[in-house]
Formats: C-alpha cells, structure tokens, sequence
C-alpha cells in the first residue's frame, strides 16, 4: 500500500521539474528578445540608426516571429515539442551571438529575423505541453509560473544589457545573452512528450479527436470560436502597448530624466521584475478563482486590469520626477500583468487538444502583426514627429479598448452554453 501511495510522487515531481525547465528556456526566450532594447541608443549611435530604424528593429524580430508561427503549428500538433524547442532554442540563442557581432545596421537586422523564427517555435508549442501535464482547474496559475518569465526575462535583459553595456561595450550584452539558451537546448531534449489532452475533462470538446487536424480545418474552428476571437482581440491591443512601452521607455528615461544607459536599464528592469512577479501570480490566482465561478472569468479579470491599467499610462510621461515615474510605471505594469496567466489559459483551453499549437500559432501571427510589431515604429514616428513623451501617453489608448472588449466577452461567455469551448452556429 505505502509503494502505491509513493508513485505518484516521482511522476507529479517530473511533471512540475517539466515545468521548470520550460520557465528558464521562457526566461532566456525573453532575455534575447529584450536586452537590444536596453543597448538601442549606443547601438544606434554607432550603427547609425535614426529612431524609426531603430523601432524597426522589433517589428522585423516580430514579423519573423509571427510568419514563422503559423509555419511550426501543424508540424507541432505531430511531432515531438521537444525537438522543436531544442531547434528553436539552439537557432535563436545563436543569432543573439551574432547580434553581437554585426557591423553595420543591416547584419543587426538580418540576426533579429534569425532570433525571431526561433522563438516562434518555442512559443507555438511550449503552452500546449503545459496544457497536457495540468488539469484545466490549475492551468492559469501555472501558465502564470510558465509567464513569469515575460517580466523577469525581460527585466534581466534591461537590467543585464544595462549593465553589461556601460563596462564592456553593447555589443558584450548580446554575448552574454546567447550563451544560457544552448546549454538549455540540451536539457530540452530530455524533457517528457504529454500525451496530447490526457489531462482534459473527458466530456469536453477539448478532449475530442486525438489525430492530428488539417491547417484549414483547424483555421475555421478558430474562427468560428467566440472566445478565440475576442481573446485574440483584446491580447493583441495589450501586446501594442506592452511592445511599444518595452521598446522605448528605457530610452525614454534617458532623454527626459538624464539616466546613463546602465541606470535606465537596471531602473526599468527592476520595476518591471517586481511588477511582472506580483502582477503574473497575483492574475492567475484571481483568474482561476473567477473561472471557477463563471465561464467568463478569465476575461472578466484581463478586462478590470486592463481599464484600471489605462490612465497611469496615460500618466506616465507628465511625471516630473524619475522616481514618481518609476512608481507609476510599477502599478501600471503590475495591472497589465494580471492578464498573463487568465489570457493564456483561454488560449489553450477554448480548443481540442488536437489542434492547440496551430490555435496558439495563428494566435501568436494576429497579436504580434496587429501588436507590437507596429507600435515601436508608430511610435517612433510620433517622436520624430512630435516627441517621444507623446509616444509614451498614447498607447493607453489601445488597452482601453482592449479592456472593454475582454468585459464584454465575459458577459458573452457567460451567456454560450458551451462556455470558452463554444463555436458559432
């Protein structure tokens, strides 16, 4: 009796060592996409960049990232996720190296697309295998733990590009950066296959069909999702504002308050680690038990962070000081935060376990095209055109939007019989 009550144990630790593992390869994921922003204003100068090219620097990462997305969806609903997160990983970790090397603006360019193709692997499938090792009940608070690595993996690149520019040169960031992600490429490979939906309530259409579905097939099941939809809408008005905050608030800094490159990086990673950390768990335990009460819950949760969110924002440039910037900057990322953990849940538990990496393929191709591969350029442009004061303010406006789309879709949700996993007649 004592040796059958022990089995579990070894099979819940791999699971949850599974899910460790992940959150590094997540954290390093969004290290190498961030620390270009915390070197943009050396890296410019040098280059010789003017500040819409220097925007343009996230959208093609971004372009690649979202082109490439769809392209791994159905080979990731047939194939073992782990040998695409070990390719993924070993290509992106190798073009951040090469950033480092580039000698002029257009090399810069040709590594950001390399980073881009390779972490669109790892982001299409790594979901789905956290959504086969958890029961739907759990889910968005461990893809809040999986999601922690948005701010922290961020903040680290801020913080690490930050610092590592002002000693040794900007190009040293993206040294150091690339190393951790081969390393990792291993260990991938030695991570478990879940069985697809072995963790799904039998009785739900997510348990459904265990063969692979066509890309089409899986295209008009999306489409005909209301829960997809308007997680799609409201996630893609969010990510607009988060990519454009991320690209230009350390540059932001330094002109308006007259931070070194080394401050303005280590101040804005800081923030954003302890806001992403508080905000990520904190959504996914609200989101959870909202869910439990309402169908609707998840988005009733993103919709609230999202509208109180909006107005510091707004705020933020009429600061005058460094410190009441950082202070607004802090509550306002940690409201924006709240939506990581209930959005992604949606995501992976609003379709049948047969087609989740082509859902959260398409997904990922719809936020970044219509999110943050334009809003550094756009704002970019209105701080040519303007000023990048300007820039900052506006994108308040998009997660206002944002936030009345998410409570309406609570309401909708709600209401459909079939809850997140309903489709339209």
């Amino acid at each position: 009796m004592h040796a059958m009550a022990d089995r579990p144990v070894p099979q819940r630790r791999l699971v949850l060592t599974t899910l460790l593992v992940l959150t590094a390869i997540n954290f390093v994921n969004y290290l190498d996409r961030q620390v270009v922003f915390a070197v943009l204003e050396p890296m410019s100068i040098e280059l010789g960049s003017s500040d819409s090219q220097s925007g343009l620097l996230a959208t093609v990462f971004l372009v690649a990232y979202m082109v490439a997305s769809p392209l791994v969806g159905p080979l990731g609903d047939r194939i073992p996720r782990k040998h695409i997160t070990a390719a993924s990983l070993t290509l992106w970790s190798l073009a951040t190296v090469g950033s480092g090397l580039a000698p002029d603006y257009a090399t810069m360019f040709a590594t950001r697309v390399a980073v881009g193709i390779g972490e669109a692997g790892f982001a299409a499938v790594a979901p789905t295998v956290i959504a086969d090792l958890f029961r739907p009940q759990e889910r968005g608070r461990k893809l809040a733990i999986f999601y922690l690595a948005t701010p922290m993996g961020s903040a680290l690149g801020y913080l690490l590009g930050g610092a590592i520019a002002e000693a040794h040169g900007w190009r040293a960031a993206f040294f150091v950066a690339g190393g951790p992600g081969l390393v990792l490429a291993l260990v991938s490979m030695l991570l478990p296959e879940p069985v697809r939906g072995a963790m799904d309530d039998t009785k739900s259409e997510a348990a459904g069909p265990t063969g692979p579905t066509t890309t089409m097939a899986a295209v008009r099941r999306l489409f005909r999702s209301p829960a997809w939809r308007i997680n799609t809408v409201g996630t893609t008005l969010m990510t607009f504002t988060l990519g454009g905050l991320a690209a230009w608030m350390p540059t932001f800094l330094q002109r308006t308050h007259g931070l070194t490159v080394g401050e303005a990086g280590t101040g804005f990673g800081a923030v954003t680690v302890v806001a992403g950390l508080c905000g990520t768990l904190l959504g996914g335990w609200l989101g959870d038990r909202a869910q439990a009460r309402s169908p609707g819950g998840y988005f009733h949760v993103s919709g609230v962070g999202l509208l109180l969110g909006a107005p510091l924002v707004a705020a933020l440039p009429l600061m005058p000081t460094v410190g009441s910037t950082f202070a607004l900057a802090f509550v306002a990322e940690l409201l924006l935060f709240l939506n990581t953990g209930p959005l992604n849940a949606v995501m992976v538990g609003c379709v049948p376990a047969s087609m989740r990496v082509q859902a959260v393929a398409v997904y990922v191709f719809f936020i970044h095209a219509f999110g943050d591969a334009i809003s550094p350029p756009l704002m970019g442009l209105i701080s040519e055109r303007w000023n990048l004061a300007l820039a900052v303010g506006s994108v308040a406006i998009p997660i206002v939007v944002g936030g009345v789309v998410l409570l309406w879709g609570a309401r909708l949700v709600s209401r459909l019989s079939g809850g997140l996993m309903a489709v339209d007649d």
